[in-house]
């Protein structure tokens, strides 16, 4: 069990979780970031989550909904506050917790809290100290009525395994998908390089040219980005003959350089309905996490895209772009 002391303090309105671990400050910090690791010990285990949208900086939000054994759900959110990375032995960040809606807006009639995630190194591992503060002495009673440090507890327990597998992290595995929902998929990748420079490889139509081209045999044609709210962008590929030729065109809805960017896709030629893809770019010790999430019109359309082959061409795509970061 990771917890070591846990600390109640009606007077402060405080609530405090120290938890001792067996890895590098680093490693537990990329188990916090990375969303995928997140929902593995986010909740108890007979409550699992699924994170469809967090944000590691200050602005963003978390967006995650736990799942009991009788398929009763519940959601819940961040709101950061602060990121302060990892150095010189300590990293933290400051998040609003609260419950919300089906469409993550915030429950008014139930209390959040500011919690406060300080990271630090020790002689075997590292230390994860967790603060909670509340708006009164009654919030603090009414979330430990409904379970709030025993959850906690169950949650942390989780950790050890999740911090022990280092492959499945790694840079190098290569594309994933894991389904979200029926119309929600999530797409990541570790890429070798720095935030800023795989959000220019994002943005920079030169850039784009020599990465994005999907699989062998085939090439960008037309790249025009767009990073600004509003604008509209435009990407075409075609075979090296110049045949099968397609493309898409995008709105830009959302951007946060460059951390974030949600936009609209809708294929050219098509009356369809469009996706919404939601580009998530979080530092972590091997590189850059990329994370789309990608939001379909119908469970139909998601199982159809991804039997294209989609996943094998945006991993060449990103086996690409870190040959040419590098």
């Amino acid at each position: 069990m990771p917890i070591t002391a846990v600390t109640k303090d009606p007077e402060k309105l405080e609530m405090t979780v120290v938890a001792d671990f067996a890895a590098p400050l680093q490693r537990l910090w990329d188990a916090y970031t990375d969303p995928r690791q997140l929902e593995k010990f986010w909740g108890p285990p007979t409550y699992p989550s699924k994170f469809v949208r967090h944000d590691v900086f200050p602005g963003g939000f978390s967006h995650y909904v736990m799942t009991g054994p009788e398929g009763d759900s519940h959601a819940g959110y961040w709101a950061w506050v602060a990121v302060t990375p990892p150095a010189g032995g300590h990293a933290s960040f400051e998040v609003r917790d609260g419950f919300a809606n089906p469409d993550f807006s915030p429950v008014t009639e139930m209390p959040s809290m500011r919690m406060v995630f300080a990271f630090s190194s020790t002689e075997t591992g590292s230390r994860l100290t967790t603060t909670s503060y509340f708006d009164s002495a009654e919030q603090l009673q009414q979330l430990l009525d409904m379970g709030a440090e025993e959850g906690m507890r169950e949650a942390m327990a989780q950790i050890d395994d999740v911090l022990a597998d280092l492959r499945s992290y790694a840079a190098g595995i290569g594309t994933e998908v894991d389904l979200l929902s029926d119309t929600q998929i999530r797409v990541t990748r570790i890429v070798r390089g720095t935030v800023e420079q795989v959000w220019r490889a994002h943005m920079d139509p030169e850039l784009q040219k020599q990465w994005m081209t999907g699989p062998d045999g085939w090439e960008m044609i037309t790249a025009e980005p767009a990073d600004t709210v509003g604008a509209i962008a435009r990407t075409e590929w075609a075979e090296l003959d110049g045949s099968n030729r397609f493309g898409f065109i995008s709105e830009t809805l959302e951007v946060d350089a460059p951390h974030r960017a949600v936009t609209t896709e809708r294929m050219i030629g098509t009356d369809g309905p469009s996706t919404t893809n939601e580009l998530t770019l979080t530092a972590q010790e091997t590189g850059t996490l990329v994370s789309i999430v990608i939001t379909y019109p119908s469970v139909e359309l998601r199982d159809e895209v991804i039997s294209t082959g989609m996943v094998d061409g945006m991993e060449s795509s990103f086996a690409r772009l870190e040959r040419v970061l590098a």
